[in-house]
């Protein structure tokens, strides 16, 4: 069984190997051994330390196999983007051209350096396992880190966002690096990629436009990507948007990809989170809906699978019935509380999110 839990230093070495092998790269996972080190630590820190509002704080997650040990993937989330130094992003602005001599008005989009997502609590270094069919275990790992903020709510921002991998060829160039980047740093993408340290280092400021880019100025293979995720992206595309995820007006300032903001208040694991009974059962399938069933345990101790369990209003009697692989995972006993959500949106919540959308 696939479950979710937070790093810890025996995973040094299972880690390692996956920084030096995902691409792109990991920012949240260096590759040096020192640094990768450090990080968990902090991780482990994070974790244990009583919280009150977002600081430094950098939550490591991983996806483990429970019958071999083996880790399959990981995860994380940064408590406070752009701790240190701000956190760059493009702003997508309309401004208004107009002549009233010449009956002229038009509304031209401009990129805008911007740093409003300092602060704001991200999620990021997602890697999967290759070797993993299905999408399953990818909404598992990427969702997991909702369902940790779900519960603990004073650790994280009202708002949190997260930053896809935008479009490149087969060869890994960027049409938008090519038309933008390159022209300021004279570099290849994937050299600034590794430099960048996750958008938040200060010669991007000193090196990047401080003026507005007008988009329409751009080579037409450039305007085409903005915004717009890679393939290898569609899948995380899709997980984030049934987590209640929305594209906003930021992209990313080296290839474009898309920014995706979701207020925590109307994430699907605040909003469908039903509190539930553990209990004993043997049975492989106690349901007909998939949930992501989640234990926040004392001392950081976070686990998170996939179960099958029954709909309400049967579950308001029936509690959650766990076999015992899933109660070993989320290491849980009869009469624990765990946090359940449906792996995917009711049809009903789907269509009140619109509503309430449209009327904001």
């Amino acid at each position: 069984m696939l479950f979710v839990r937070p790093s810890r230093l025996a995973d040094l070495d299972a880690l390692e190997q996956m920084a030096r092998t995902a691409q792109p790269v990991l920012h949240s996972l260096p590759r040096e051994r020192s640094a990768l080190e450090a990080r968990i630590a902090l991780s482990e820190d994070s974790f244990r330390a009583e919280v009150d509002f977002p600081g430094e704080e950098f939550y490591l997650f991983v996806l483990e196999e429970s019958s071999t040990g083996k880790l399959m993937g990981t995860a994380s989330i940064v408590a406070s983007a752009g701790y240190s130094d701000p956190f760059y992003a493009f702003r997508n602005d309309a401004l208004i051209h107009a002549s009233r001599e010449l009956h002229v008005n038009r509304k031209i989009h401009a990129l805008t350096m911007s740093h409003e997502l300092t602060g704001k609590s991200r999620l990021a270094g997602y890697y999967i396992d290759p070797s993993l069919r299905g999408d399953s275990a990818a909404h598992l790992l990427s969702r997991a880190r909702m369902m940790y903020i779900a519960a603990n709510r004073r650790r994280f921002t009202p708002e949190v966002f997260s930053l896809l991998l935008g479009v490149t060829d087969a060869a890994g160039v960027s049409p938008f690096w090519e038309a933008v980047g390159r022209k300021f740093f004279g570099r290849d993408f994937a050299d600034i990629e590794i430099e960048s340290g996750g958008r938040s280092r200060t010669f991007i400021a000193e090196v990047m436009p401080t003026y507005p880019i007008y988009v329409p100025l751009l080579p037409e293979a450039a305007q085409r990507v903005l915004g717009e995720p890679d393939e290898r992206a569609l899948l995380a595309y899709d997980i984030h948007q049934e987590e209640g995820f929305e594209t906003d007006r930021y992209i990313d300032i080296f290839d474009a990809g898309p920014v995706l903001t979701a207020q925590v208040d109307r994430i699907a694991s605040v909003t469908l989170d039903e509190t539930r009974v553990v209990h004993e059962s043997e049975a492989g399938d106690n349901g007909t809906t998939t949930y992501l069933v989640a234990h926040n345990g004392a001392g950081g101790a976070f686990r998170c699978i996939l179960a099958d369990l029954a709909d309400l209003p049967a579950a308001s009697q029936a509690g959650a019935p766990l076999p015992p692989a899933a109660r070993a995972a989320l290491a849980v006993v009869a009469g624990d509380t765990v946090r359940c959500v449906p792996l995917y949106r009711p049809h009903a919540a789907l269509r009140d999110q619109a509503v309430s959308g449209d009327a904001a």
